[in-house]
């Protein structure tokens, strides 16, 4: 009886844990939302005001009205959505490879891609741009879709569910049917990584459209800008529209979370069936 009664009492501490986690990571969203619908000299109240008012529609006006808004966003829609089919694309077929194939230096190549992991994204803007200066690729969005098509975290995932998923069994049985290499990634193997598919897509989905330093390094003008460029560019040199930077954020913040609802049941399967390895 006694241990029944500490497990429920671990298990109600555990829930109650989690419940002030999901507030404490949902606030911030809220904090935008009610931010969306003040004024912005309400920004400024003490206390703070915690519940929406009525500008909502007023300050999405302003910025449909005052900024490039629908152009930005599309901007960042094919960037986003482009990036993230061709690292899918080329991430599963690389961890693929590394997970079923035997090749020449097969680990010491691995292990140099993992080292890459460490190293900074700062240290290889410089190089970076004069690549895309080369190739006449300033100001234009293919600089922001194909560098980084292939990522080592997205090798190393795709790897590492591969192999917990994909039995050797598998492999040999598509051979003798006559599968080529290709056959065997892309009728076999593909789809059953669709759930890490899932998870690498959305997580590639939310750092290519939340991403600003590489797209302020290589994009100047205007009608290029994403959508994170322009809601930077909305702060003024001497006074500020709060109320309008907060609703654009807003309305940047939503595509997100469509991303995440629509794909939120694979994301968990790819995070927990990733996790585990046979």
């Amino acid at each position: 009886m006694t241990a029944r009664l500490s497990f429920r009492l671990g298990s109600f501490i555990v829930y109650v844990g989690m419940c002030l986690g999901a507030l404490v990571s949902l606030f911030p969203f809220y904090w935008l939302f009610v931010m969306s619908t003040s004024k912005t000299s309400d920004m400024f109240r003490f206390p703070p005001r915690m519940v929406p008012s009525n500008q909502l529609l007023i300050n999405i006006d302003k910025v449909l009205d005052h900024v490039g808004f629908f152009q930005s966003f599309g901007n960042s829609l094919l960037v986003a959505g482009m990036h993230t089919l061709i690292v899918l694309f080329f991430c599963s077929m690389a961890g693929f490879a590394f997970a079923k194939f035997s090749f020449p230096a097969k680990g010491p190549l691995f292990l140099f891609l993992l080292m890459t992991m460490m190293v900074p994204q700062q240290l290889g803007l410089i190089p970076q741009f004069i690549i895309m200066q080369k190739l006449g690729w300033i100001n234009e969005l293919k600089a922001l879709i194909i560098p980084g098509a292939a990522n080592a975290f997205g090798i190393f995932w795709m790897r590492q569910y591969t192999q917990s998923v994909i039995h050797d069994e598998l492999i040999n049985a598509g051979r003798m049917d006559g599968c080529n290499s290709f056959d065997l990634f892309w009728r076999i193997a593909l789809p059953i990584l669709k759930p890490a598919l899932a998870t690498l897509g959305i997580i590639t989905f939310l750092n290519s459209w939340n991403d600003y330093l590489w797209p302020l390094v290589v994009i100047s003008v205007q009608n290029k800008f994403t959508i994170q460029m322009l809601i930077a560019s909305m702060n003024g040199v001497y006074s500020t529209d709060y109320s309008m930077v907060m609703a654009a954020t807003l309305m940047a913040t939503v595509p997100l979370i469509i991303v995440f609802i629509i794909f939120s049941r694979q994301f968990i399967s790819g995070l927990m069936q990733g996790a585990v390895k046979d």
